[in-house]
């Protein structure tokens, strides 16, 4: 596919990120660019075709925009912003009061999300994805890496989709308009590696970190875990139940987490040690 060729003089820049910058269109607020930085030319348009398989299934997120390339040799995506929107985790932290409505909203876009049917054969398995990511990690050793294999590997595969990288800032609204975003993991394979990411994010993550990424207190993401729960998972299942079950889910999740800070994250490990001992 050819990029359509643009110039950031029709831009200003809004942020930035690990693998590139954000710009707003200097007239109209409705259209948005994420510029990679140089070098990177397979992953906007890895990402732009991923977006585009992902918005045709019927899941609810942002159409797709345009593979372009600047001036100066740059790639990236084109496409329009939701105006108006708020995420599941900034509403929550801008209103505390409606913590079970946002968590009940947000639980329910995730059963419709994990009951969507996906082929095969059009996206990679999440458990080939964590097979990869454990190869890859050096923390671990040979005997955790084969326990913690055979642990993904023994999970049933389920042919429903999967966010891959499931927070509740990744979810967003305006009006009654409902939308998932960052779907580059986006993959297929069983629903607890999805929601495992919602238990990490809500009750793993230590207090700085939630203050700093959700703009909330810690008491109030788990508390929004605990309204998000028994939507999805059944109002007669206990709590102490489900956490069992998800939390080496979402200790596995310790491998992009690994992956990306280049250290061993003893806090995420801790649930792992009904696997690895």
């Amino acid at each position: 596919m050819e990029p359509i060729k643009i110039s950031l003089k029709d831009y200003i820049l809004s942020g930035g990120g690990a693998n590139g910058e954000s710009y707003d269109h200097r007239e109209d607020p409705s259209v948005m660019l994420k510029l990679y930085f140089p070098g990177k030319i397979q992953q906007p348009l890895d990402e732009m075709l991923l977006a585009r398989k992902v918005y045709d299934l019927g899941i609810p997120t942002p159409e797709p925009g345009e593979y372009v390339v600047t001036e100066d040799g740059r790639y990236g995506i084109r496409f329009r912003r939701i105006v108006g929107k708020k995420s599941y985790s900034r509403a929550t932290a801008d209103e505390p009061g409606k913590v079970g409505q946002f968590a009940s909203d947000f639980a329910k876009m995730c059963i419709q999300l994990h009951k969507t049917r996906v082929s095969p054969d059009d996206f990679e398995n999440v458990k080939h994805r964590y097979f990869r990511l454990l190869e890859e990690n050096p923390f671990f050793s040979a005997t955790e890496k084969d326990k913690l294999g055979r642990f993904i590997d023994d999970t049933p595969d389920e042919e429903t989709a999967v966010h891959g990288d499931l927070q509740y800032s990744n979810a967003i609204f305006v009006g009654d308009k409902r939308y998932f975003i960052d779907l580059g993991d986006f993959c297929w394979g069983n629903h607890l590696f999805d929601i495992a990411m919602v238990y990490l994010c809500c009750c793993l993550s230590d207090e700085a970190f939630i203050q700093e990424t959700f703009h909330m207190p810690k008491s109030l993401s788990t508390c929004f875990w605990h309204e998000f729960a028994p939507v999805y998972f059944g109002q007669d299942r206990p709590i102490k139940d489900i956490e069992e079950e998800i939390a080496p889910y979402a200790g596995l999740k310790t491998l992009i987490i690994e992956r990306d800070t280049k250290r061993p994250m003893q806090e995420f490990r801790e649930v792992l040690k009904p696997i690895i001992g």
